[in-house]
């Protein structure tokens, strides 16, 4: 009898859904889809702000890694000599030095601190993507002085009342924005592009030549970091070890390691949030299983009591129930997949808009796989306590409990 057992309880579990209630199995087989949903949709969410932020961090504000100057220094001397160092190592795609200093800037009349950012045209355009996100104008040349690029957040719009964030209000390409630097001198520079990446940061700043800021400040062959771009992400930690291998005896920093605490602390909250979120959905899932599971052994204990009366083991009736319960979290899963991939198809067109720009989810086998998992799990488990307990049950108790 004991070989028989797997057969007759998977017969019994077939009889029991086919002569079932239609509506409460697939109200059932529904709410499990949905619990799955959700226990793969804000992970995939996550995952999407975390690699929408590492590519802006990568594509426009430090590249793969970034070299700043030593302890105690303003900045990184013999630039030219560093780059020609680093651009030796293997991996090592291209560098860009820039110059970032506070400035003040004035339009018509309205002052606004902010950033400036100085740079080599033609290197930091195989470093980093800003030189393709122009909302107006034109990018910087090597060549020029007296030229400004402006981030479209610290330009604004002509009416103030449209910025997120204070603003110079709207100044267009042609246009005479004055700029205050650090050491005391104004110049008067010509708006020749505004540019808008969707990087908080980069859209905050103004951007000059190198040759303009060696001038007003009066130094030559510095800088205050160098962009590294690599030929392939994810080696950050190699080449980082790789520099100082090469005797560069500056700080290097990755990426990663300059980002900011707002989007780390951000990540930790989403993480918290996805944490609840799944608790309270397979708790769901368990309560829903268990009502169902229960109601169904109430409803049908004078059966039950027959069984065992004819000579079926209790543990075969268990295991009946249990097929039962796996149907269902099979067509949940199902079901969950087919409206899962559903959502983030939807999500790839019409994206999520952050701050930091738009989100896409990403697909990813281990959230996926761990949610059947524990679907199955919380199933089992709250399938298997009733029909345990009504098994159990002496026979003709079972049979007098549903005369």
């Amino acid at each position: 009898m004991t070989g028989q057992k797997l057969p007759i309880a998977f017969f019994l579990a077939i009889r029991s859904i086919q002569n079932g209630n239609r509506f409460t199995l697939f109200l059932t087989i529904t709410i499990m889809a949905l619990v799955f949903v959700n226990l793969v949709f804000l992970p995939s969410i996550i995952s999407g702000v975390i690699v929408n932020y590492d590519a802006q961090s990568i594509d426009y504000s430090f590249g793969n890694l970034v070299i700043e100057p030593k302890e105690q220094e303003i900045y990184i001397t013999n630039v030219s000599s560093l780059q020609h160092k680093v651009d030796q190592i293997p991996d090592v795609l291209a560098t860009s030095p820039r110059i970032q200093t506070g400035a003040t800037y004035n339009y018509r009349g309205k002052t606004l601190s902010g950033v400036l950012v100085a740079l080599t045209p033609t290197d930091e355009e195989q470093v980093t993507k800003i030189h393709t996100k122009l909302k107006d104008g034109e990018f910087l040349s090597d060549g020029d002085t007296d030229s400004i690029v402006l981030g479209t957040t610290l330009a604004g719009n002509a009416d103030t009342s449209k910025d997120k964030s204070e603003s110079l209000g709207g100044p267009q390409v042609g246009d005479q924005v004055l700029v205050t630097f650090n050491n005391g001198m104004t110049r008067s520079l010509r708006v020749k592009g505004v540019l808008s990446s969707g990087v908080y940061g980069i859209d905050q700043y103004g951007f000059i030549t190198r040759k303009e800021m060696e001038e007003v400040l009066g130094i030559s062959d510095k800088a205050t970091s160098v962009l590294i771009k690599l030929t392939q992400n994810g080696q950050e930690e190699r080449e980082k070890l790789l520099l100082m291998e090469y005797g560069v005896r500056e700080q290097v920093k990755t990426y990663n390691e300059k980002a900011s605490s707002a989007v780390k602390d951000a990540v930790t909250a989403f993480g918290i949030i996805n944490g609840i979120s799944t608790g309270v959905s397979l708790v769901i899932a368990m309560v829903v299983t268990f009502i169902v599971v229960y109601i169904n052994t109430i409803n049908k204990r004078r059966q039950i009591g027959i069984l065992k009366a004819i000579g079926i083991h209790k543990d075969t009736i268990v295991l009946s129930y249990l097929f039962q319960v796996i149907f269902m979290a099979t067509w949940g899963c199902i079901l969950g997949l087919l409206l899962a991939f559903l959502l983030i198809a939807y999500l790839n067109i019409h994206p999520l808009v952050f701050p930091g720009g738009a989100v896409y989810p990403m697909v990813e086998a281990v959230p996926f796989i761990r949610s059947i998992i524990l679907l199955y799990m919380v199933s089992l488990v709250s399938g298997c306590i009733p029909s345990y307990q009504i098994s159990k049950e002496p026979i003709l108790d079972a049979i007098r409990g549903s005369a």
